[in-house]
């Protein structure tokens, strides 16, 4: 008779489970990799989105001052011709009242009052295109510097927290 020969078996449940557990493990981790990247694909394009609105508004304040300097300059520009055009007429009728003088002493105090109305003109005119200037100066800075103020705020706001 002979001895059949026996093969021992080999128990395979602890290498299915460590298969399986390097499995759930490599199931796990590429999860998580996909839960990472889709969040931060989300904040990136959150981000984009928020630089591009930014950068759309910083466009509108600088063409807002542009609006408003050139409105001012238009303004500044028509009160300084209205002003030489007053002062042509001023000069128009002051040679006028020097042709008809009858005397030199009428000429004198012709050209005397002549000199001192156009000085005080000159000061009150020159106070007045300082004021508007030193206005449109500020009003155009406005929305500039509103903007400037809301992008420091953004651009601080992630370094805070």
């Amino acid at each position: 008779m002979t001895t059949a020969k026996k093969t021992p078996t080999v128990d395979t449940k602890p290498i299915e489970e460590a298969v399986a557990a390097g499995k759930q493990t490599v199931e796990q981790a590429v999860a998580a990799t996909k839960e990472q990247v889709e969040k931060a694909s989300t904040a990136a394009l959150k981000s984009y989105d928020e630089f591009a609105a930014l950068n759309k508004d910083t466009v509108d304040a600088y063409v807002k001052a542009g609006n408003v300097f050139a409105k001012g300059f238009e303004d500044l520009g028509k009160t300084v011709f209205a002003f030489a055009q007053s002062q042509a007429e001023t000069n128009v009728n002051a040679a006028k009242a020097l042709m008809s003088a009858k005397t030199i002493n009428d000429v004198v105090e012709i050209q005397s009052d002549l000199a001192r109305t156009q000085f005080d003109a000159f000061v009150a005119e020159g106070t007045k295109v300082s004021e508007m200037s030193l206005k449109v100066a500020n009003e155009t800075v406005e929305p500039i510097q509103a903007q400037f103020n809301v992008v420091v705020e953004k651009m601080m706001k992630p370094v805070a927290a």
